[in-house]
């Protein structure tokens, strides 16, 4: 039987970005040197896939430390945690690792000067997600603000108009965030924004890429994990910018073919934190039903590498 044809598109840059790779790598080497099981404070990375894998090889993954055992090791998901994480570890003596992303560190970093220079901080960022719990967690209570859309703009109550500064989830929509910064600066024009973006470099050209592309496709689809901010926002972005359908699948068993009956394009990128080995297995998919020719939408090139932490670097 003959396969219709099918272009299909594929984002570039899509996938595994240095912060991910740099927190996975943690793990690896912390099972290699400490030997399981290792404990690691919720999710390393959003990925059902990547943290199964790290959970057969001996991670357990934990909400809170004090589920982790004195004697064990545990490692700080890449997301960041509160300072207070840190401080309850050293005081058990406990052996830990960060894996936060230099990236949210940035953010984490930018915010106690802000906080020194005696400003108020708003944070532009989801609530409840681990990231801004983490940022949030680095100052006194009170002294970040959250906003997530430009309606909270009015709503907010600050100490002092004249002294506010803004940070960001490194994960948001950029156009989004840009609604809700251009809010803020209508209403306290003296705000005082990040050196450089926020937003970090893998989650601005994956959306970049993901606008090239959308306007081409019939339908496009987004792998990634439910819990994943940057995947998320791929989803809107891509309907945003004109794609009929976009739809966010874990794996290829997720895929509704019903829905992409009839179609002719389709656009596959996938999030920060989604392995290669799950956009190949999508790929496929469409290879198994469709006469597909492929299609490389390149925005952006990425070289970035982040070293992991000292603890576990060979001698050299």
């Amino acid at each position: 039987m003959t396969k219709p044809p099918l272009t299909l598109y594929l984002a570039a840059p899509r996938g595994f970005c240095a912060g991910v790779d740099r927190a996975i790598k943690i793990v690896e080497m912390a099972l290699d040197k400490w030997g399981a099981p290792v404990f690691v404070r919720h999710e390393i990375v959003h990925n059902k896939f990547v943290v199964d894998g790290l959970r057969a090889k001996g991670a357990v993954f934990v909400e809170e430390l004090d589920e982790v055992p004195g004697d064990r090791p545990v490692i700080f998901s890449a997301h960041g945690v509160p300072k207070s994480v840190p401080a309850a570890a050293a005081a058990r003596e406990m052996i830990y690792v960060d894996a936060t992303c230099p990236l949210v560190s940035k953010v984490h970093i930018e915010a106690e000067r802000h906080h020194e220079a005696g400003l108020q901080i708003v944070m532009i960022g989801h609530a409840g997600h681990p990231e801004t719990i983490g940022t949030m967690g680095q100052l006194p209570a009170g002294e970040v603000l959250l906003v997530e859309v430009p309606e909270d703009v009015a709503a907010l109550q600050v100490r002092d108009a004249g002294k506010l500064a803004f940070v960001t989830q490194t994960t948001l929509s950029v156009d989004d965030t840009a609604e809700v910064v251009e809010a803020l600066k209508a209403r306290f024009p003296g705000i005082v924004g990040p050196h450089k973006e926020d937003i970090c470099y893998a989650t601005t050209n994956r959306q970049e890429a993901v606008k090239a592309m959308a306007p081409k496709c019939d339908a496009m689809l987004v792998v990634g994990a439910p819990n994943s901010s940057n995947s998320k926002r791929l989803v809107e972005v891509g309907a945003r910018a004109g794609c009929a359908y976009a739809q966010l699948v874990q794996r290829a068993a997720d895929i509704d073919w019903r829905a992409l009956e009839g179609i002719s394009s389709i656009g596959i990128t996938a999030g920060a934190s989604a392995p290669d080995v799950l956009i190949t297995e999508v790929v496929d998919a469409f290879r198994a039903r469709f006469d597909v020719t492929v299609e490389q939408v390149v925005t952006a090139e990425e070289n970035v590498e982040f070293k992991v932490p000292r603890v576990l670097r060979q001698p050299a």
